[in-house]
């Protein structure tokens, strides 16, 4: 079989390698992006995706320049406020409510939230627009081979392509990664997180509400209406054996666990989806790049779903990279690239890490006396303006950025 020629191969197909084909395929590089599995785009398919994704406003910046925002605001749940709440007392309701307004330091919302099958759906429509991107569903990366100049990845379809530069946006469990030797360090919790949709009578008023007692955050993220009622989108992270028997619960005592858990914050909830459920981890690769390849996502960086960090930690691994590459189209994937690329993101991938790892710590806590110093703890980081502020542009991933 002949060898096919690209400037770059994604190996990945899931919305940080989508989002990837969009924004170099705009950019005006050529692009082949493979995935073994086709993407579900159909919120009722076997399979589909329950869980949602926020965007936050460095996200949507990147996904304007990849041509991708237009087709997606359609969809969006703003997210204007930002809600943490402690039920860690001896009932399960909530005894402090902190409000993280976007107001305080931009003229937007913190992000946007959009169901992942709908991300998917609206990706694949930009790819469909961009005829130097070729997406192949079906098809995914079997071995690498490197030299200085150029790359070469065999695909499951015996193709072989010839390639400037490998991004892996293959997962946690990257072959891409592991064909190129790089390592990674993992820490497991013992959690797993189920995901689904819901709706209640309460209106959530583009309010994201994460709520803390023990095991794990219970978040419920703005999603556009459903069937009429306020929806939204739940990330529920416990021990691992009590997510798995919730997870084979009937739908009727699942509703009534579920509303317990979140203090009836916005009334009875009724499940409005199917529900997902995984494993959580904290997973970090020792290198971001080997040769002719970079690492972007879940293949680069894994964290607990807190505080809406990973695809936003993702997407800027992606505008670091493009960046260079625009700059410097003839050194695509050299090793100056891949050397500015490491020294770019792995500070800040590590800082997020850690501090993703603290706070999910600090919402596992089962004591009495640890749940009464979290709740001592957010009261304290919430009534320093200066400090509060900080984390807000933190969480953004901007510093001081305004509107």
């Amino acid at each position: 079989m002949s060898t096919q020629t690209c400037d770059i191969l994604i190996s990945g197909g899931g919305i940080a390698g989508l989002s990837a084909a969009a924004a170099f395929g705009t950019a005006g590089f050529s692009v082949i992006c493979v995935d073994p599995t086709p993407p579900i785009t159909d919120r009722e398919a076997t399979g589909a995706d329950m869980r949602s994704t926020a965007m936050m406003q460095p996200a949507r910046d990147m996904l304007m320049a990849a041509g991708i925002w237009d087709h997606l605001a359609p969809h969006a749940a703003p997210l204007q406020i930002m809600r943490i709440v402690d039920a860690g007392g001896e009932k399960p309701e909530a005894r402090i409510v902190k409000d993280f307004n976007a107001a305080d330091i931009s003229d937007l919302p913190f992000g946007w939230n959009f169901p992942n099958y709908v991300l998917r759906r609206e990706m694949l429509a930009r790819l469909d627009a961009l005829p130097n991107v070729d997406f192949r569903p079906g098809t995914g990366t079997t071995s690498l081979f490197t030299r200085s100049q150029m790359a070469k990845v065999t695909l499951s379809d015996g193709t072989k392509v010839q390639t400037k530069l490998v991004i892996a946006a293959d997962g946690r469990n990257s072959p891409m990664r592991q064909a190129a030797g790089i390592d990674v360090t993992t820490k497991r919790y013992g959690q797993k997180a189920l995901a689904f949709a819901v709706t209640h009578p309460i209106p959530h008023e583009n309010v994201s509400t994460e709520i803390h007692r023990t095991g794990g955050p219970f978040t419920l993220v703005p999603l556009p209406d459903f069937n009429g009622l306020p929806c939204s989108a739940v990330v529920w992270m416990d021990d691992g054996a009590k997510s798995q028997a919730r997870m084979d619960l009937d739908t009727a005592a699942f509703e009534e666990e579920m509303s317990v858990r979140s203090c009836h914050h916005f009334g009875p909830l009724t499940l409005a989806s199917k529900r997902s459920i995984w494993p959580i981890i904290s997973q970090t690769a020792s290198a971001l790049s080997g040769q002719r390849i970079a690492l972007i996502a879940e293949a680069a960086h894994v964290v607990p779903p807190i505080g809406a960090q990973g695809l936003n930690m993702s997407l800027r691994d992606m505008g670091a990279l493009l960046e260079l590459a625009t700059a410097r189209p003839d050194g695509l994937g050299d090793a100056e690239m891949l050397m500015a690329y490491e020294k770019a993101r792995m500070g800040d991938i590590k800082l997020r890490v850690r501090g993703i790892d603290l706070l999910n710590r600090a919402s596992q806590a089962s004591s009495p006396a640890l749940r009464d110093a979290r709740a001592m703890g957010l009261n304290a980081l919430y009534n320093l303006g200066p400090v509060r502020k900080t984390l807000m542009q933190m969480g953004l991933g901007v510093a001081g950025k305004q509107g």
